[in-house]
């Protein structure tokens, strides 16, 4: 059967969506979740659990498919934690267990166009860029489920009139008066005197994050566009980056950084960049997640390094009889076969291949008729990073086949027209 959940707190708009998604649910042979994430932070709160639990009650009588499903969080915001965030946080992950736990990909969110027009002008506040002032999108897709807010171009007074209509029971939440909270002093101290000088000012603004959500599309296109001729799995192309114009380096820069980090750059991290990558030296700079890293004219992102596998753990045989991705989870990464025509190693070279860490010693010969060095002076002439150094080497017979930032021992190239392999150190 299929399915659709709606989030539902108990309060007017989450109620009023759970009504109007049912009446026409009904006639269309879909089931309808109902989820509620009990917080635990208002002694009311066991109570509008009750509440919206029993109006499903209610609902499943009349013979509308419902289901009531509710969650209670067993965690609570740490000291100097923003409550907002984080109930925001526990809340959406939350609701995306239940939804995957019982068959919905998609969820409903009761946000309307006021909540957008305040969260515009927060954002303004805040010194948000355009991304920020986009507000929040009709529709999301994260972690294998669409989030849709239906009603976001719907006025407040449409749906507290639909519930007015339809006699809905529902809860006020008493958090919506304690002005602590930077949208409450939005709505009791700026909403009533803003919308009595500008009328118009919920739609203008509701307007005005569509055009934001608008122009931060097309950003996002420019970034890509420069992006496939700035960066590689190499890092970013410091000096090709630096030939753009001042916005373009910010916009590439930013989606760059998005892209490896998995969220958006604060603004003092971009405006150092774009003031120190200037410089041809190499240079670290911490983040929350990693560190990034300036060398020979590339910008990388080094994640933080997980806790070092025992060196019993890591695997030390690998038979490789095929072309592909060979995960090595005990050494922290992947090792990619790519098929060569020429400069490879023989696969049948690899059908018991052995894996070392390194000890110190090894010589490694970088061209046919160059002499073996130590690996030491084989990656700095390479000019290869300590970070790039990570991974196993690939023994065959004894023999040294694979080192990861240098390749193929030059000793061990098959001849054409054998099936030769590259090899590559993929790390995560």
């Amino acid at each position: 059967m299929n399915r659709v959940a709606v989030a539902c707190s108990g309060g007017r708009d989450s109620i009023a969506l759970l009504h109007a998604t049912l009446k026409a649910a009904a006639e269309q042979g879909v089931e309808v979740l109902a989820l509620h994430v009990h917080h635990g932070l208002s002694p009311n709160a066991d109570e509008w659990q009750a509440l919206v639990e029993r109006q499903c009650a209610r609902w499943a009588k009349r013979g509308w498919p419902v289901r009531f499903v509710a969650r209670r969080l067993l965690t609570h915001p740490q000291k100097g934690d923003s409550v907002e965030a984080w109930a925001r946080q526990a809340r959406y992950r939350a609701l995306r267990e239940m939804a995957v736990e019982h068959g919905a990909s998609l969820v409903l969110l009761a946000h309307h166009r006021r909540d957008q027009a305040e969260t515009f002008l927060l954002q303004a506040l805040r010194s948000a860029g355009v991304a920020g002032l986009s507000g929040m999108p009709v529709r999301a897709d994260r972690d294998g489920v669409t989030w849709m807010r239906p009603w976001l171009h719907v006025p407040r007074e449409r749906i507290e009139a639909y519930v007015r209509r339809h006699r809905l029971a529902h809860v006020d939440d008493d958090s919506n008066a304690d002005t602590r909270f930077a949208r409450n002093r939005m709505r009791h101290g700026v909403w009533t005197a803003l919308t009595e000088a500008f009328p118009q000012s919920e739609a203008a603004l509701a307007d005005a994050a569509e055009w934001a959500q608008q122009a931060t599309a097309c950003l996002d296109e420019l970034a890509a566009m420069d992006l496939q001729h700035l960066a590689d799995d190499k890092g970013l192309d410091v000096r090709a980056w630096q030939a753009l114009s001042t916005a373009r380096r910010s916009n590439a820069l930013r989606a760059w950084l998005r892209g490896r980090m998995g969220r958006a750059a604060g603004a003092s991290l971009v405006s150092r960049l774009m003031d120190e990558l200037a410089t041809t030296r190499a240079r670290t700079w911490p983040v929350e997640s990693g560190v990034l890293r300036s060398y020979r004219g590339r910008l990388r992102f080094e994640p933080a390094p997980q806790r070092p596998t025992p060196l019993a753990d890591r695997e030390t045989l690998l038979s490789i009889r095929h072309t592909g991705v060979h995960a090595l989870p005990g050494w922290g990464g992947r090792l990619l076969v790519e098929p060569v025509a020429e400069g490879g190693v023989p696969l049948a070279w690899l059908a018991h291949a052995q894996l070392k860490p390194r000890s110190g010693g090894e010589r490694f010969q970088a061209g046919t008729g160059r002499p073996p060095r130590s690996l030491k002076k084989q990656y700095q002439a390479a000019a290869v990073p300590a970070w790039e150094r990570e991974g196993p080497l690939v023994y065959s017979g004894g023999q040294l086949v694979f080192v990861p930032g240098l390749g193929i021992d030059a000793r061990v190239i098959g001849l054409p027209g054998q099936p030769l392999v590259a090899l590559r150190w993929l790390s995560p």
